[in-house]
C-alpha cells in the first residue's frame, strides 16, 4: 500500500473535521444544514438574506434551502420579511431564540480557541485560500465580508457600496455580502 499524498491527507482531515462538527450540531435542536443556514443568516448583511443567497452560500438547491428556512421559521429561529417594494421578495432575520442558540460555544469553538494565536491566524488564512480557490474553480461567489470588497468605499460620513449604490451601516460593513468581489 502506498503512502497517501499530502492532498489526500488534507482532504481526509477536512472531511473528518466537518463530520465531527456536524455530529456535534446534531446534538441540538437543529440538523447541520439548519445550523449552517442560521449561522449564515446571522452573519449576512441586509442585502444577502434571501432564500437564493442562502442556497448559493450553502452550495445547495433553492428547494432544499427553502425547506431548511421553513424548518427554521417553524422552530422560531428566523422570521420572514416581505419587501415593501416587491411582495414576492423575501428576506429572513434571526430571532432572539436563534441568536441565543448561536451564542452557545461548541466543542470545536473551544478547541480552536485553545490554539495559539499564530496557529489560528495561519489556519484561518490557509482555509480561506482553500475555500476561495474551490469557489473560483466552481464559478461560485466568495460571500466575503463587505468591507473587504472592491465595491466598498469608506468615507468621512460612513461606508458606501458602489455596486448597489447604497449607504452602508457600520454593521452592514462587517457582515457577509452575496455581492462580494475580491479586491
Amino acid at each position: 500500500m502506498t503512502e497517501p499524498s499530502q492532498t489526500q491527507i488534507i482532504r481526509d482531515l477536512i472531511d473528518r473535521l466537518g463530520r465531527l462538527s456536524a455530529a456535534e450540531e446534531w446534538n441540538g435542536p437543529l440538523n447541520p444544514s439548519q445550523f449552517a443556514a442560521l449561522s449564515y443568516l446571522a452573519r449576512a448583511n441586509r442585502f444577502s438574506r434571501a432564500p437564493s443567497h442562502v442556497a448559493d452560500y450553502l452550495a445547495t438547491t433553492r428547494g432544499t434551502a427553502s425547506q431548511t428556512l421553513k424548518a427554521l421559521a417553524r422552530k422560531d429561529m428566523i422570521e420572514e420579511t416581505r419587501s415593501e417594494a416587491d411582495k414576492r421578495s423575501i428576506s429572513y432575520d434571526v430571532t432572539t431564540s436563534g441568536t441565543e442558540l448561536l451564542s452557545t460555544s461548541t466543542g470545536l469553538d473551544q478547541v480552536i480557541g485553545s490554539l495559539p494565536g499564530d496557529i489560528q491566524n495561519s489556519l484561518a488564512s490557509s482555509l480561506k485560500a482553500l475555500v476561495l480557490t474551490a469557489l473560483h474553480q466552481r464559478g461560485g461567489r466568495s460571500f466575503g465580508v463587505c468591507n473587504t470588497c472592491r465595491h466598498h468605499e469608506k468615507s468621512k460620513t460612513g461606508s458606501y457600496c458602489r455596486l448597489l449604490e447604497v449607504s452602508l451601516s457600520a454593521i452592514d460593513s462587517t457582515q457577509i455580502c452575496h455581492e462580494h468581489a475580491a479586491q
